[in-house]
C-alpha cells in the first residue's frame, strides 16, 4: 500500500476534552550545518535571527533567518571552565537579548578504571544575544551514591539529557531530564521547576516534582518519575524512556514530548522514538502513556537513532515553540515532518491529507491520556 504517512498515532482524552493525533510523514531531508549533534538542540530567536546550540562535550552555535537556514557561528565561550564537557541542552531569550541556558555536564574520574560517569545539570547566563556564558553552577543532581558497577556503559547515575521549557503563564521554567540514579522505583523521567524571577540567581531555586509536591531540592533531593523505568539503568537490559524534549504546540494548545526508548541491551540501543503531550506542565500526571511515533528500523541510517526534537519552522517558532506542522529532527537531520490535528479536523470533510495517500492501518496507536 502507498502511503505518505510512516505512522498513525491516535491519543484518546477525556470525552469533553476531544482527541489530538500526529502524522509523521516524510518530507525533503534538511539538517544543522554542525558535523556532529549529541544532544538536544536549542534554539532562541535574538535580533531577529534564530540562534541553535548543539554540543559534543564543547558547544557549537548556528543561526540564520530559519531552521532551513542557518550558518555556523563561533564556538560559545563558557567562563569559567569548570564544567566541561558541556553539553547545552536548553535556552531562553529575553526580550532585552539577554540569554539563558542550561547544560548537562559529565564529571571525570566518577569511577577510578571505567569510562562511566554521573551527569549533573547545571545554569548559563549571556549578556551579548548568546555568544558569551557565565556558568551560574549546578542546579540539579542526584542525592544517591553512583553505582560503578553499572552496565549500561556510560552513566553511573546522575540527572541529565533533559530539555527546559517556560509554562504559558510564565510563572516557571519546568526541567523534564533523565535520572539515571536511585533505586528503581525513582528512575526514569523526571520532573523539576524553577521560578521565572530566579533565572538569574538559579541555585537553591530549582525543585523537584516528588509525591505530589515540588519540594525537593534541586541538588541532592527525591524524585517521582513521570515515566519510570521498567528496567533500572544499572542493569544490562535497560529498558526505559530518556532524553525528553519538550515544546508547546499551539496548534493543539498542549505540551508535546518526544523522547528516546533503550531497551534492552547495553549500549543504549534505540528501539524507537515516543510521543507524549500533557495540557498542563504542574500536572504531572497528565501526561498520556507514551505511543511511539519511529521504530528502530526506520531509523536505522540516522546514527542511532537518538535525540529526537521537534522545531517549529515559522518565524519565532524553535524546539520549544510550534504550531500544526514541525520538523521532527533526529540527531540534527530531519526526513520528517509532523503534523498535528484535533478531533474536529479529522472529522471535518474539508480536512484532507495528500491525494491518493492512505494511513497505514496497522500504525495506528492507541494512546490514553487525561
Amino acid at each position: 500500500m502507498r502511503s505518505t504517512f510512516l505512522l498513525l498515532l491516535s491519543a484518546t482524552l477525556a470525552a469533553s476534552l476531544g482527541a489530538q493525533t500526529a502524522y509523521v510523514r516524510p518530507a525533503a531531508e534538511t539538517s544543522y550545518p554542525a558535523p556532529t549533534v549529541d544532544g538536544n538542540s536549542p534554539g532562541v530567536w535574538v535580533g531577529g535571527n534564530l540562534r541553535v546550540y548543539t554540543s559534543t562535550g564543547s558547544p557549537m552555535a548556528m543561526s540564520g533567518g530559519s531552521v532551513y537556514n542557518l550558518n555556523m557561528d563561533r564556538e560559545p565561550v563558557v567562563e569559567p571552565r569548570d564544567h566541561y564537557p558541556v553539553w547545552i541542552e536548553a535556552a531562553w531569550a529575553d526580550s532585552d537579548g539577554t540569554v539563558y541556558a542550561w547544560y548537562h555536564h559529565e564529571p571525570e574520574g566518577v569511577c577510578p578504571g571505567s569510562n562511566l560517569t554521573a551527569p549533573v545539570i547545571g545554569a548559563l547566563v549571556s549578556q551579548d544575544g548568546g555568544t558569551t556564558f557565565r556558568d551560574l553552577g549546578v542546579v540539579l543532581s542526584s542525592g544517591y551514591s553512583v553505582n560503578c558497577a553499572a552496565q549500561n556503559k556510560y552513566f553511573a547515575g546522575g540527572h541529565g539529557d533533559f530539555s527546559v521549557i517556560l509554562d504559558r503563564h510564565s510563572q516557571y521554567f519546568y526541567f523534564l531530564f533523565g535520572n539515571y540514579s536511585g533505586p528503581a522505583a525513582t528512575q526514569g523521567v523526571g520532573l523539576a521547576r524553577m521560578a521565572f524571577g530566579d533565572r538569574a540567581n538559579p541555585i537553591g531555586a530549582v525543585h523537584k516534582y516528588f509525591h505530589g509536591q515540588w519540594l525537593e531540592p534541586g541538588v541532592g533531593g527525591q524524585l517521582t518519575p513521570i515515566f519510570p523505568v521498567t528496567t533500572p539503568w544499572e542493569r544490562s537490559n535497560t529498558d526505559a524512556f530518556w532524553g525528553p524534549a519538550v515544546q508547546w504546540n499551539k496548534h493543539l494548545r498542549r505540551y508535546v514530548v518526544v523522547m528516546n526508548h533503550s531497551c534492552c541491551e547495553p549500549g543504549w540501543p534505540q528501539e524507537g522514538i515516543y510521543i507524549t503531550w500533557n495540557r498542563d506542565l504542574a500536572n504531572p500526571k497528565g501526561w498520556a502513556q507514551p505511543a511511539r511515533l519511529l521504530t528502530s528500523e526506520q531509523l536505522h541510517d540516522t546514527d542511532g537513532g537518538y535525540y529526537p526534537q521537534l522545531v517549529g519552522v515559522s518565524y519565532g517558532e524553535s524546539d520549544t515553540l510550534a504550531g500544526q506542522i514541525a520538523r521532527l529532527y533526529v540527531k540534527g537531520i530531519s526526513k520528517w515532518d509532523v503534523l498535528f490535528l484535533t478531533r474536529r479536523e479529522l472529522s471535518n470533510s474539508s480536512t484532507t491529507m495528500d491525494s491518493g495517500d492512505e494511513a497505514d492501518p496497522h500504525a495506528h496507536v492507541s494512546n490514553d491520556g487525561r
